[in-house]
């Protein structure tokens, strides 16, 4: 017995949810429309390959037409990525990056203040 697209893609949306922080809706095509450009365009074009299939493979006439061998590509090429990914690092950059972005706004605001200090002659 073969298992359905559509289960095989509610693999991938657990993955969403555990591995790239995507807790918003219910099934593989609401929570990969959220991550959005969380993915790369590489795993959102491989997204739109499984979505395009799961469509498909509700009418019966039309799941005849289904490359069964571009959509095995593509589960396991997004699989692949998804359990690559580390929550926990994604929430360390996260940090790091708004440490940084505040570190080069007061570096850009000092520089500012003493531009014009000197400018006006107070130093």
């Amino acid at each position: 017995m073969t298992i359905s697209i559509a289960q095989r893609a509610e693999e991938l949306s657990t993955l969403l949810r555990d591995r790239m922080g995507v807790h918003l809706g219910d099934g593989f095509a609401a929570k990969f429309t959220k991550a959005g450009r969380r993915l790369p365009r590489w795993a959102r074009r491989k997204g739109e390959v499984i979505l395009e299939a799961m469509a498909l493979e509700t009418h019966p006439k039309l799941a005849q037409q289904i490359n069964h061998a571009k959509v095995n590509r593509a589960f396991k090429e997004l699989r692949y990525f998804l359990r690559r990914q580390d929550p926990k690092a994604r929430a360390k950059n996260r940090i790091l990056d708004w440490i940084t972005t505040v570190a080069f706004i007061l570096f850009v605001t000092g520089g500012l203040i003493l531009g014009v200090m000197m400018w006006r002659g107070l130093i």
